[in-house]
């Protein structure tokens, strides 16, 4: 009898503990997020490489239980080296963005999944082109520009502070950027995505979220 007792107690401790936990935001929370995205390659035979990573961080505020608001960044590089005749070549792109962006979450699906909709607008700077061939070194076109976008997203809650993140796509998207030369012309871009419920694993960015 004595064991069942201690059995039952601590059963139904593990069950109120589970019980307890409360997944999700409200208002006061910070939240700090990134996604990162990274690849190298190397062929031995031509001794060509490539690397590549972006590296996107978040920091949000909730002004509501759904709402949040916040601040993120963006840095990116992109290299390639490459051998013709003895003679090494490398080709770098780099990028640095800064922005806001406002999040509304507006659906649950069970007590861990969180799903929003999210708007963003920020600024970015790239410098494009920049190559070395020997000891020759030719200078990056620069350009300079600002974007908006709307998109969904999710977290998945694996604990009561930390839940994974899914930038699925962006549903509505604009970009301008113009050479940072004088006269320059800006270019502009607008994307829509409205077959994005049916293939956004396609274009899904993951990352961890950490709850304060």
């Amino acid at each position: 009898m004595k064991k069942f007792l201690l059995t039952l107690t601590a059963v139904a401790g593990l069950t109120a503990a589970s019980q307890a936990q409360e997944f999700g935001f409200e208002k006061g929370n910070f939240i700090v997020e990134g996604n990162f995205q990274s690849s190298n390659t190397n062929d031995k035979g031509t001794k060509a490489k490539t690397s590549e990573f972006n590296f996107n961080p978040k920091a949000g505020y909730f002004v509501t239980d759904k709402i949040a608001v916040g601040v993120d960044f963006g840095f990116g590089q992109d290299k390639k080296t490459t051998y013709a005749a003895d003679i090494k070549t490398v080709a770098t792109d780099k990028n640095f963005g800064v922005g806001a962006f406002g999040r509304y979450y507006f659906l649950e699906v069970g007590s861990r999944f969180k799903t929003y909709t999210e708007v963003g607008v920020g600024y970015m700077n790239e410098k494009v082109g920049e190559k070395k061939v020997g000891d020759v070194k030719t200078d990056a076109a620069k350009f300079n520009g600002f974007g908006a976008n709307a998109g969904i997203g999710a977290n998945f809650f694996l604990t009561e502070k930390i839940a994974v993140n899914f930038a699925f796509a962006d549903v509505v998207s604009f970009g301008s950027r113009k050479a940072d030369v004088d006269g320059a012309k800006a270019e502009t871009e607008f994307n829509t995505n409205v077959n994005v419920f049916n293939n956004f694993f396609n274009t899904a960015k993951f990352g961890l979220t950490f709850k304060f």
